[in-house]
């Protein structure tokens, strides 16, 4: 199914973030511009084992990402590094290829140069957003993206076992310490505390 229109997209990411806001806009232009960078027509069909995308912030944007990209995390082609930043890198699988896309601090205040009349900022972008074109919005660099076979959709291997706590690790998850394979929880780096 090739691309849609901004509003048709919309549509479904309001139904999928439930509410519609300035993030939403931006994700979803973000994400189209990266899939038509790399000539991606048909990013949630035809070209999807192709395209793996890495989000660097977990707000609006990031859930509208998917919505052009058919990437998902539950699929391995969607990853997250908490970088803070609304960016994004749509990764070409098949040409090697990838193009970071952030949003440029200066569209905020496009937008409240182009609408100074609307008064509620998440409608002031909206609007702006969804006419200022893509080289206002955002800067793109080309990278290069090493992505090892464990992270990668469809990836198999032996599921091992945490020798401290018995639960299973996948995808080459595991710390090995003193001959001992341990979960990263395990190991130190745990992000909740048992009590």
């Amino acid at each position: 199914m090739p691309l849609k229109s901004l509003p048709e997209y919309e549509s479904l990411a309001e139904q999928a973030h439930g509410h519609m806001c300035a993030g939403q806009v931006l994700g979803l232009r973000m994400a189209l511009y990266g899939v038509t960078l790399l000539g991606l027509e048909d990013p949630a069909g035809a070209d999807r084992k192709r395209l793996v995308t890495f989000v660097e912030i977990d707000r609006c944007a990031t859930d509208a990402i998917p919505i052009v990209t058919g990437c998902r995390l539950g699929k391995r082609a969607l990853k997250f590094r908490d970088f803070g930043k609304v960016a994004a890198t749509f990764c070409d699988l098949r040409d090697s290829r990838a193009v970071r896309v952030v949003a440029r601090e200066s569209a905020k205040q496009r937008a409240r140069e182009m609408y100074p009349a609307i008064q509620n900022k998440n409608q002031q972008q909206m609007r702006a957003y969804r006419e200022m074109p893509d080289e206002q919005l955002f800067d793109i660099q080309w990278v290069r993206v090493a992505i090892g076979p464990e992270d990668l959709p469809g990836y198999k291997a032996p599921r091992v076992v945490c020798s401290e706590c018995g639960e299973g690790i996948n995808f080459k998850r595991e710390v090995v310490r003193d001959g001992r394979t341990l979960c990263r929880a395990c190991a130190g780096e745990r992000y909740y505390d048992p009590l």
